[in-house]
């Protein structure tokens, strides 16, 4: 009996050991950080990290030389200088993004990420800071000019998109006409494109700011048609945990103060070349 307290004690010795290793690496054991503040483990640690689709073109995406670059990157990073924090940009699967923001995998999602009361159920959001909208994008050979020219034809859109949610919120606008009355389903914007012009898929429904950027570095753009898809226009803002009130301060905070500078019209010129910000 005496070996096995022995056995117990020197268990529960190490084990404590490991605890205070891990706690001294920085790692917070025990945290729940969908129901926590957690600004000053930000300040303290000097890092955050934003959850993004890598292949969403111009807000964030890897460029030739396989670095994450965009509008979005741009300003999270001009955001947080203001606090001395500097951003960690994570790949994620956009279909969890909001698990992993529950998670604590991510601590934004910062991304094109688009505002919608469905959305705003789960997730804090900033204010809005540039102003979007759902486009029909066809090759021109397929005669799309309006949401009816889909009629019988097959949809490309990405899961748990803002065209996905707007699809099947308003199936008066286009899930009426298309074929089966379902789109099918892609991981990223990217694989729909290629189908497109594969000609597996007739149209993709699919954000303004991807489909004009898209489109214009393609080396024919001449080949394709952008239509508006009749759908409302929405605004892009930082996806934040709702127990995060101070981070959703400090950002809204910090775009304002770039909106009022000029920072953020010149974030916006660089990539767009032409104002489209909300103001």
């Amino acid at each position: 009996m005496g070996k096995r307290i022995i056995t117990s004690v020197i268990g529960f010795v190490i084990a404590i050991a490991w605890l205070l290793i891990i706690v001294g690496h920085g790692v917070t054991v025990g945290h729940n950080f969908n129901h926590a503040d957690n600004w000053s483990q930000y300040e303290q640690k000097k890092t955050i990290t934003v959850g993004l689709d890598d292949t969403f073109v111009p807000m964030g995406f890897r460029d030739k030389e396989g670095h994450i670059v965009g509008y979005d990157i741009d300003l999270a990073r001009a955001v947080f200088k203001q606090y001395g924090i500097k951003v960690n940009f994570q790949p994620i699967d956009w279909l969890m993004k909001e698990t992993e923001l529950r998670n604590g995998t991510i601590d934004l999602i910062w991304n094109g990420y688009s505002y919608t009361p469905e959305r705003a159920k789960v997730v804090g959001f900033s204010k809005p800071y540039f102003a979007n909208g759902q486009v029909l994008v066809s090759l021109r050979n397929n005669h799309i000019l309006t949401a009816a020219d889909m009629k019988g034809k097959v949809l490309g859109v990405q899961s748990s998109s803002t065209g996905a949610t707007d699809l099947d919120a308003n199936p008066q606008v286009l899930k009426q006409y298309i074929s089966n009355h379902q789109p099918i389903l892609y991981d990223t914007f990217m694989n729909s494109m290629n189908d497109l012009n594969a000609g597996r898929i007739q149209g993709v429904l699919i954000d303004r700011v991807y489909a004009d950027y898209y489109v214009s570095h393609l080396p024919n753009p001449g080949k394709y048609r952008i239509v508006e898809s009749g759908f409302p226009v929405d605004q892009f803002a930082v996806g934040i945990r709702k127990s995060d009130v101070t981070l959703q301060r400090k950002v809204n905070a910090a775009i304002s103060k770039m909106r009022a500078n000029g920072e953020l019209a010149k974030i916006n010129q660089k990539w767009f070349g032409e104002g489209n910000i909300k103001q």
